[in-house]
């Protein structure tokens, strides 16, 4: 099992495209049959470093990358990529 977590922290103003891009990512789990698991999470703390995380599950790096390369994922992506500051992701082997 391979847990796929990203980090995000988005330009200021932001908030209510985070929430679109935030609810998009949500609506891909049971959609793009790769994704074993998903939990999409803002921070409650506005002292942390990032706004919001991703923690996903897949059974192997080739789904994840199947994931990754989705058009569903790559549309959703899209409006991340205009509205963010940094990323910071990391894939480990369970």
């Amino acid at each position: 099992m391979i847990t796929h977590i990203v980090m995000w922290k988005f330009k200021a103003g932001e908030e209510e495209n985070m929430h679109k891009f935030l609810d998009g990512l949500k609506a891909l789990d049971g959609v793009i049959p790769q994704i074993r698991g998903m939990q999409v999470r803002v921070s409650c703390n506005e002292a942390n470093a990032y706004d919001a995380v991703l923690i996903s599950k897949f059974d192997s790096l080739e789904d994840l990358d199947i994931y990754k390369n989705d058009p569903r994922h790559v549309a959703v992506s899209q409006l991340c990529k205009s509205i963010r500051e940094t990323r910071a992701a990391i894939d480990f082997e369970e």
